[in-house]
């Protein structure tokens, strides 16, 4: 006679019904919304700032545009993965991927951008790690994979 161990993992059976890769999908997408409510706020704050030359730059109304444009694409991936659809899933791993190591670029190049800018990409990378964490887990792959 076998007794479970307590630290036995629940199979999922490659199904991303199962309620632990459900609540991984709705954590993923409450990420990514801070993510995308952070951008907001960050384009909104360039936009208050814009006459403050040494705070916004050109690059600074790139940078939070693109991360903004790109922040909503993200939830709607995260959304749409959450009900099912394997390339929304496909979607959200490449693009919090590829976000997160262009921020870890923006975080690391020194002056390019103007340090507020790169603490709140910083706190966006804290985020989208999560989100990566997350989606690239084992099992969320093989359950996207049988589909």
């Amino acid at each position: 006679m076998t007794t479970p161990m307590p630290h036995a993992v629940e199979p999922t059976n490659g199904d991303w019904r199962h309620p632990r890769l459900r609540r991984a999908l709705r954590s993923a997408t409450l990420l990514v919304g801070g993510y995308a409510l952070l951008s907001g706020l960050t384009l909104l704050a360039v936009i208050l700032l814009r006459h403050h030359a040494d705070l916004v730059t050109d690059a600074v109304w790139v940078r939070a545009s693109i991360v903004v444009a790109t922040s909503l694409l993200m939830v709607s991936f995260a959304v749409r993965a959450g009900r099912g659809h394997s390339r929304s899933y496909l979607r959200l791993r490449l693009a919090s991927g590829i976000m997160l190591v262009a921020i870890a670029v923006i975080v690391a190049l020194p002056g390019a951008f103007p340090v507020w800018l790169r603490a709140e990409q910083g706190v966006c990378g804290m985020l989208l790690l999560g989100v990566v964490v997350l989606v690239n887990g084992r099992r969320m792959r093989s359950a996207f994979a049988a589909r």
